[in-house]
């Protein structure tokens, strides 16, 4: 496949796995770069930017292919050393970054004078028309199905999509409640140059979580993701189980709550008992409503040629709708 993303990136498919806190780790990251995708490291699941950098180093000892980094920059009392991640990103060499959260404008001139590529992830088009004047290269544009923060306007990707190419001038990758080849090829149609995908990547066999996980997300329905911190004006899209519950119960039976009421249920440290204990019920599991068109766990490489081939037959298949 061809496509501006692909040319870009230096990838066989334009599909990039997005960012994932203690999934992102070389296991995966490069088997879906040799699969033909981008792979993502997520720089904060290391603890310190010279961890990071022997990831970044591991990684490439598993992939001659590009693989990106990603790093999400939030305001926070006690904010990690971002400078120093960046570091650790432009010594390792990577040449893709993927950023989230704030625009990463202080980041931009050092990335660009490592001859990095920015590809940075929001969830609304006035974001992105910032992230494009502030100097990035791709937007990936998450719509409101996605796993994670989605933002406050609740735009599905159906308009969210379209919108955001007609708004910018580079090239925009779709995110968001996508799983397989139709989506592939309905986000192509939409004019995105490809996809982000986060939660289909969890549930393959190189993803570093547990299996009862992975089997978990696989059984859900579209209807089994939750939208916690809504209150907060913070929203995140979850796996439905007991402790997203109880924070869901917590929000509507004060009205409203501050995070220090829900802090020991959403603690990062509690997700990710679950996800290497395969206790689906004792964490939170980031999950998008992409989970209800999954039924299998196969490989990185087996997902991405099924998905290349589906995304081949449904255009085709609607080509052929067109009368003569």
């Amino acid at each position: 496949m061809k496509t501006a993303v692909t040319e870009l990136l230096g990838i066989k498919y334009p599909i990039v796995q997005g960012g994932m806190m203690w999934v992102g780790r070389a296991e995966l990251a490069s088997a879906v770069s040799n699969a033909g995708g981008l792979g993502t490291l997520t720089a904060l699941t290391q603890p310190t930017p010279a961890a990071l950098l022997g990831e970044i180093e591991r990684c490439r000892t598993m992939t001659g292919k590009p693989f990106a980094v990603n790093l999400t920059i939030l305001p926070t009392a006690s904010p990690p050393p971002y400078a120093d991640y960046v570091r650790a990103i432009i010594d390792g060499g990577v040449k893709i970054v993927e950023t989230a959260g704030n625009c990463p404008k202080e980041f931009v001139e050092k990335f660009k004078k490592a001859d990095v590529r920015i590809v940075h992830k929001c969830t609304s088009v006035r974001h992105a028309l910032s992230a494009e004047r502030n100097g990035v290269d791709v937007i990936s544009i998450d719509g409101f199905e996605c796993a994670g923060h989605p933002g406050e306007d609740d735009i599905g990707g159906l308009v969210l999509i379209p919108a955001a190419v007609k708004a910018l001038k580079i090239p925009v990758i779709a995110s968001g409640g996508i799983a397989d080849g139709r989506g592939l090829a309905a986000a192509l149609v939409l004019g995105a140059q490809g996809i982000n995908m986060g939660t289909r990547f969890m549930t393959t066999e190189e993803s570093p979580i547990h299996r009862n996980i992975k089997k978990a997300l696989i059984n859900g329905s579209e209807r089994d993701t939750v939208l916690i911190f809504r209150t907060l004006k913070n929203s995140g899209r979850v796996f439905r189980n007991r402790v997203s519950e109880e924070v869901v119960s917590i929000e509507r039976r004060l009205g409203g709550c501050t995070f220090d009421d829900v802090r020991p249920l959403v603690a990062g440290a509690r997700g990710r008992a679950a996800l290497e204990s395969g206790d689906i019920e004792s964490g939170l599991v980031w999950g998008s409503q992409a989970i209800g068109l999954m039924s299998d766990i196969p490989t990185c490489g087996e997902l991405l040629e099924r998905m290349a081939r589906e995304c081949r037959e449904q255009l085709a298949q609607a080509q052929g709708y067109m009368a003569e």
